[in-house]
């Protein structure tokens, strides 16, 4: 299955909230005609109802054989939209490819739903998606196909990477990673901001100064051959200041080693717990 396939058989989009408009936004651009989108969402927005003009359908009657179904419905309405999945079971057994970025959705659910002859593929994407910057891991039943796979990976590149995971079990270490991990950098610019303006700068100063630093950092980390630890050393001067600052961050028990550890085990124990 590819584009071209998608274009003429239909993708159906569950939820376009946030995320799903993110991706929708990315495929239009794409290239793929609007007119082969199917968008379900009980609060569509004043951009996706404009789109309609473009030839979208919006909670309209959905294709017989859509080349894919994506659920893109928020973690919190699931339990709501679930209900209204058996309507879609015509579309299990294998023509239709079923793609979840619902996060805390295992599998097993769907296949439940939908039959196991289904080929489904659960994705966790994360927030800088919106500016196409995202990551996206992905994970495939054993009726999920290298081709249909590969086409999850087209749709999900919209918004920034992928990468493939070895299994399921994977997928609570992701969501505590890259799923939950921009709040962990969006408190890091709000405590160096903080820091600053305890030191004598004005919040709006404070502010500039810790979110341009942890954007250009964070490129810089991803742009540079060299590892993030490596990176860390040629800033670092014997005896410097960020020596001085590196002592207290890199503490063994107090510093972020010990704390980061204890955030991602606690979000991958609620991921786990939230799964069941």
């Amino acid at each position: 299955m590819d584009m071209a396939e998608l274009s003429s058989r239909g993708l159906v989009l569950l939820g376009c909230g946030k995320m799903g408009s993110a991706m929708l936004a990315g495929w239009l651009d794409r290239g793929l005609p609007a007119s082969s989108v199917w968008v379900q969402d009980p609060q569509p927005s004043d951009w996706l109802t404009g789109l309609q003009a473009q030839g979208l359908r919006l909670n309209a009657s959905l294709p017989a054989k859509p080349a894919v179904v994506l659920v893109a419905v928020k973690p919190q309405m699931m339990e709501e939209a679930l209900p209204a999945l058996p309507a879609l079971a015509g579309l299990g057994g294998g023509d239709t490819v079923f793609l979840s970025v619902a996060a805390g959705t295992p599998i097993a659910l769907f296949e439940r739903i939908l039959g196991d002859a289904t080929p489904i593929i659960r994705a966790m994407p994360n927030t800088p998606a919106a500016v196409g910057r995202g990551i996206t891991s992905l994970v495939g039943n054993s009726r999920a196909g290298e081709a249909q796979v590969q086409l999850a990976e087209t749709l999900l590149s919209a918004v920034g990477q992928t990468v493939r995971l070895e299994n399921e079990g994977q997928m609570d270490a992701v969501t505590a990673v890259s799923g939950s991990g921009p709040a962990y950098v969006f408190l890091l610019i709000e405590t160096l901001a903080a820091a600053g303006e305890e030191q004598g700068l004005s919040p709006e100063l404070a502010m500039k100064l810790a979110k341009a630093t942890v954007g250009g950092a964070g490129q810089l980390a991803e742009d540079a051959d060299e590892a993030p630890s490596q990176l860390r050393v040629n800033v670092t001067s014997p005896g410097g200041t960020t020596a001085a600052a590196l002592k207290i961050l890199m503490d063994e028990e107090t510093g972020f080693p010990a704390l980061l550890r204890r955030a991602v085990a606690a979000a991958a124990d609620r991921s786990r717990e939230l799964g069941r």
